[in-house]
């Protein structure tokens, strides 16, 4: 996209935040059919009675969420293919998890922690920030006693399920960012794109490797592995359909509590795993990541 388009979408970023902050905009409903308004006249498309958008838009919003979020969740279920295809090198999957982790620390910053900060109000962020850490900490506990369970003599179903909610519960914050950010108007960021599909590959393809070599039928893994996609898909089709309806401080904080959980997956997981197989080069691989996603958060 030129640069006239990245000027109309700050420019349509900046009035809505005005409009969000100004005195005679404080209810969420208010809000939402401003920044529907903003949105779509930006856009050129017609707009109804009270500034609500005609029908049709709407579908081809809820049409453009649901299509974004099944690209970015089938890397999920070509990630458990890829799995079940052949066993990879522990030092490449190391590589490629380095690279998603620098990739998801971008998304992080500038795609909800900064967005989260010029939507709403501060206290609101850092609620949401908190709320998502100490939710993804509590419920990764409960995913590991169950992993752990499992691995003392439990049935290879319950280790795949084990495994496939770990994927689930860093799969829903991504794909609700998605879906936030395919709401306010502005294109899909190819940066938080690349984060989610290249982060979610590793994680996929060594779940359905460990399921597979526990003894778990291959058609019982790839029904799970499309059954979390298939979750993490409506995820993006809800969070747009939450973000068009609410105000700027509860977008702020849904954008906190989504950085919250991934920031306390990637501390827990995905860099200490990075870091034992892709060996001493993951921190180099890492910045790679951050860079080239950071490159891209302009690019929708």
């Amino acid at each position: 996209m030129g640069a006239g388009g990245a000027r109309n979408r700050r420019d349509r970023r900046e009035a809505i935040r005005r409009l969000w902050r100004s005195p005679g905009c404080c209810s969420g409903a208010q809000r939402g059919r401003a920044r529907d308004l903003i949105r779509f006249r930006s856009a050129g498309t017609v707009v109804g009675g009270h500034g609500r958008a005609l029908p049709p838009q709407r579908v081809l919003g809820v049409t453009e969420a649901l299509g974004w979020g099944a690209l970015a969740a089938s890397s999920l279920v070509i990630g458990a293919l890829l799995g079940l295809a052949r066993e990879w090198p522990p030092r490449l999957i190391g590589l490629v998890l380095a690279f998603g982790a620098g990739a998801l620390i971008s998304a992080v910053s500038f795609d909800l922690a900064q967005e989260g900060a010029q939507v709403g109000d501060a206290e609101f962020l850092a609620f949401g920030l908190a709320a998502g850490a100490i939710t993804y900490f509590a419920l990764n506990r409960v995913v590991g006693r169950r992993s752990r369970h499992a691995s003392d003599g439990a049935t290879d179903n319950n280790a795949g399920t084990a495994l496939a909610l770990g994927a689930f519960l860093d799969g829903i914050p991504e794909q609700t960012v998605l879906g936030l950010s395919i709401a306010a108007g502005e294109g899909v960021s190819v940066g938080l794109l690349v984060a989610i599909f290249v982060s979610n590959l590793p994680e996929a393809i060594g779940s359905s490797t460990e399921m597979r070599a526990a003894g778990t039928r291959a058609a019982a893994i790839r029904r799970l592995w499309f059954l979390v996609a298939l979750i993490c898909t409506a995820a993006t089709v809800a969070a747009y359909a939450i973000a068009d309806n609410v105000s700027g401080n509860l977008n702020a904080a849904v954008d906190g509590f989504a950085a919250g959980a991934l920031l306390v997956m990637l501390i827990d997981s995905m860099i200490p795993d990075a870091v034992r197989k892709g060996g001493d080069v993951s921190g180099l691989v890492t910045v790679l990541g951050f860079a080239v996603a950071a490159g891209l958060s302009s690019v929708s």
